[in-house]
């Protein structure tokens, strides 16, 4: 079964310069896409470029054996679809997710294998979450043993991903997997102490 990830940065408007961020020597997307490469179960990466940082993320990952596609996800998509065979798995990755084990991605291959038309990685909620009314006031208290933050990479089947539009995304039913701490954006000055930390880390085989 042939497995295509897709990295983009549709976030924000600004997550095209964060994902240049050096930690540890490199960019942030360098990290994400060598790990990413390091997935046997993963056939090809491309990187869904915004046109203003196209050149940047190109020599970002010179070298790698990825391609980078200028523009949208819509068009990095169509660079390579009509090469995938029906059974083909898509995942969809945050840039400044650089440091997400690789047995997580793997966890979502697996699902998407086993049937799960969307597979998405997930945490519990630590903090609690509180409701407030329009004058921010707290009106309520949510129960945080059913909440969960989702992570990336978003597994689908090719059929899925066709149906998810764009930005493609997660639909209500989609199935879940256990996402990691590690597989945080990056995008304050505490979450690049943290990836730095990372980065620095001796690595494993189960480490991206």
């Amino acid at each position: 079964m042939n497995v295509v990830a897709i990295v983009t940065v549709a976030h924000h408007a600004s997550d095209g310069e964060l994902a240049l961020t050096p930690v540890h020597g490199e960019a942030l997307l360098t990290h994400t896409v060598r790990g990413l490469l390091g997935v046997p179960e993963i056939s090809s990466v491309l990187v869904a470029a915004p046109q203003r940082c196209a050149s940047s993320f190109s020599e970002a990952v010179a070298g790698l054996g990825c391609r980078v596609v200028p523009g949208s996800l819509r068009q990095a998509f169509a660079a390579v679809e009509p090469d995938l065979p029906r059974d083909s798995v898509v995942l969809l990755h945050d840039a400044l997710r650089a440091f997400i084990p690789a047995e997580t991605v793997r966890d979502v291959i697996t699902a998407v294998r086993d049937g799960a038309p969307v597979v998405v990685p997930v945490l519990p909620m630590a903090d609690t979450v509180k409701v407030t009314d329009a004058e921010s006031l707290i009106v309520g208290t949510e129960d945080r043993t059913r909440l969960r933050t989702a992570q990336t990479p978003i597994g689908f089947t090719l059929d899925a991903f066709r149906a998810a539009g764009y930005p493609a995304s997660a639909p209500a039913g989609a199935a879940t997997v256990p996402g990691h701490p590690d597989a945080m954006r990056v995008t304050s000055d505490f979450e690049l102490c943290l990836a730095e930390a990372i980065a620095a880390a001796p690595r494993d085989e189960e480490t991206l």
